[in-house]
């Protein structure tokens, strides 16, 4: 069977991540420029392979201050480590429309295996005779295990920043003819 690449459209897809702030709210960001593709064999999702990668400096929590934080060498050291990327080793069917993603997540120069959740949304044809196919796709890590270690206390003993990051992204792939 052929392989078929599905390229991702940005324009129709989001990334985000939720930590906890001060352990009693939850801060979320995005990050704005990201691209990526999916190879498989036909239109068969089941041991696709994903590549995916999203620009550091792109990242956005709504506060520039603390952006700016992020992108530095306390956090993603965005100079040095301008990208973050994940690579699948693997695509396997949990259930209906439920996938499992395992691979090589690399943040700060620090490459980790990962496990994420995918549900496929479904694929339709647009205005243009172009087939889509959509995604939600979470998982969680821990930040300190990829470098990012910085660690704030409030006067009070509060910790500024949760251990464990929340994933999610809603993405959206172009079959390429």
């Amino acid at each position: 069977m052929a392989t078929t690449t599905w390229v991702l459209d940005p324009t129709h897809s989001e990334v985000q991540f939720k930590v906890k702030h001060l352990v009693i709210s939850t801060v979320t960001g995005s990050f704005k420029s990201f691209e990526g593709k999916l190879e498989t064999e036909g239109d068969d999702i089941t041991n696709g392979k994903v590549e995916f990668s999203l620009d550091v400096n792109s990242i956005d929590t709504n506060q520039e201050q603390r952006d700016g934080h992020l992108k530095g060498p306390d956090f993603f050291d965005a100079d040095n480590h301008p990208k973050i990327t994940f690579k699948s080793t693997s695509l396997t069917a949990k259930g209906d429309d439920e996938y499992v993603a395992e691979g090589d997540l690399t943040i700060k120069g620090i490459t980790k295996p990962v496990t994420l959740n995918v549900e496929f949304g479904g694929s339709a044809d647009d205005f243009y005779g172009n087939t889509k196919a959509g995604f939600e796709v979470t998982g969680k890590i821990n930040r300190k295990e990829f470098g990012l270690t910085w660690d704030g206390v409030t006067e009070a003993g509060s910790i500024v920043v949760g251990d464990d990051i929340k994933l999610i992204a809603n993405v959206q792939f172009a079959k390429q003819k």
